[in-house]
Parts: structure tokens; sequence; C-alpha cells
């Protein structure tokens, strides 16, 4: 599947800021990058670099005025998420190291909290993947799903308490809920093809069978046609910008996801 996806930022700088972004498409992922633009008005010098999950970030003194942000992207991505029932658990000691970060308690999946909820949603379920889906389809049917109604990150705990979220904190419940019966789980935002209404999107994966695998608890059933922008340990790592400074406001964000002619 060829899809372009775009997202289009407009800045209001009242005071010089510090603006790290998180745009590009990430490298690599399943995804294959025919063709990205990246426009900045007015030019600006920038720095490119790459964290420590990997993903492409761009680091940049904004001036006063207006700051116009353009992107865009060709990418190739799968038409159908692969999914594995029965694939096994992972035991800590092999797990690569990679995967170990993604294991700990972070600022928004306060995975030592649940523990005991974990395990009655997972009675009876076969240690790994299928573990994970009971996870994914017990969020989905106990979490409300509701675009649009927060505008600042929640915790897993606070999400379960009120019962509701956007997609950013349905993924960090599951995450949470993953991690304390030790099973790495981390948060993907990206585009997300047919998504209504349309935005950024955020699911999560999780380690089981020796490979990562795709869950979203916003999704009966589970999409292709996703591009990747960001992984991380949960909404912290994964913001496509972070300001610093009180004198930058965001005054609109346009994404688009279009398909393409192969």
């Amino acid at each position: 599947m060829k899809l372009k996806v775009s997202c289009d930022l407009r800045f209001e700088i009242v005071e010089s800021s510090v603006l790290i972004l998180i745009l590009r498409p990430f490298r690599g992922a399943q995804q294959w990058i025919n063709r990205e633009s990246y426009i900045i008005e007015p030019e600006i010098s920038i720095i490119e670099s790459t964290d420590s999950f990997g993903n492409s970030c761009q680091n940049l003194v904004a001036p006063v005025g207006d700051v116009l942000i353009y992107t865009s992207a060709e990418v190739m991505v799968a038409d159908n998420v692969d999914i594995a029932p029965g694939a096994c658990f992972v035991e800590i000691q092999y797990l690569p190291i990679q995967a170990l970060p993604f294991l700990l308690p972070s600022r928004y999946c306060e995975s030592d909290r649940f523990g005991d909820l974990t395990r009655d949603i997972t009675m009876d379920a076969l240690p790994g993947y299928d573990q994970v889906n009971r996870i994914t389809d017990w969020v989905r049917d106990s979490i409300d799903y509701l675009p649009g109604t927060s505008e600042f990150p929640l915790s897993a705990v606070e999400v379960h308490h009120l019962g509701h979220g956007v997609c950013r904190d349905l993924a960090q419940l599951a995450i949470a809920l993953c991690r304390s019966i030790s099973i790495p789980a981390r948060l993907v935002v990206g585009f997300l093809h047919n998504l209504q209404p349309m935005d950024l999107h955020a699911w999560f994966e999780a380690y089981v069978g020796g490979r990562w695998y795709t869950f979203d608890p916003t999704q009966q059933h589970l999409q292709g046609g996703r591009v990747i922008i960001a992984f991380g340990r949960d909404a912290a790592d994964v913001s496509i910008f972070h300001q610093f400074g009180s004198g930058c406001l965001l005054n609109s964000m346009d994404v688009r996801v279009d398909l393409l002619d192969n």
C-alpha cells in the first residue's frame, strides 16, 4: 500500500522559543519512504538528531511571529498487520537488550500499579501474544474511546479511573497492563489510513514470540495502512513537538492520509 501522509503545523511565537520536533517517518520498521518534503517558513536553521529510540528529531530556535511547518511523505507500508495467536512469552533473560527499557514503569505507564488487575484479565490465557490480546480486548471494552477529548496526556492510572480517553490514553493503559506481567510494550505514534476523525494516531506494540507485534485498543479489527513516526516508553517520548518557553502557541494542525496508486 502506498500512502501520502502529511502533517502541517502553524505556531504563533510570542517570545523566541526552542522547539524539538519529531515529524519525519521512522526509517525501517517495515515501511519504505519513497519521497519526503519538510518545509519551514520562515527559513530557520535546524539541527537533525536521533534519539535513544531511533526517532528522527529536528531541533530549532523559533523566532517571534508565525512559524509554519509543512511535512509530507510517500510511504510504502503493509496492507495488513501481522498477527500471531499463540506466540510465546519471552522470559526476561532471553529478551534483547533493546527491549528491556519497555519492561519498566514510566511517567504515564505506572505498570507497578496493575499486577493484580492484569492477572485477573489474563486468567487462563496462554502466556505471550494471547495475554496481550486479552488485555487489548479488555481496554477496548472497558474504556470509552473519545477522540479529541484530551489536550494533555493522562497516566494509565488516571485513564483507568476516568473510564475514557483518546487513542494515546487507551494505548498507555494497555502498555502498563502488559509491563505488569513482564511483557515489554512500547507506544507508537503515526498515521493510520481511513482513521475517523483524521488525526495523528497512537497504538502500541508488545514483544512476544521473538519480535514486536502491533495492537490497537481503539480498533475492533486490526487495520493495516500504518505509517510510524516514533516509538517510545510513553507520550513523553513520542510527542511530535516539545516547546521550551511560554511564548509558543500551536494555532492549527492539519493531518492527511491519502491512498496513492501503486
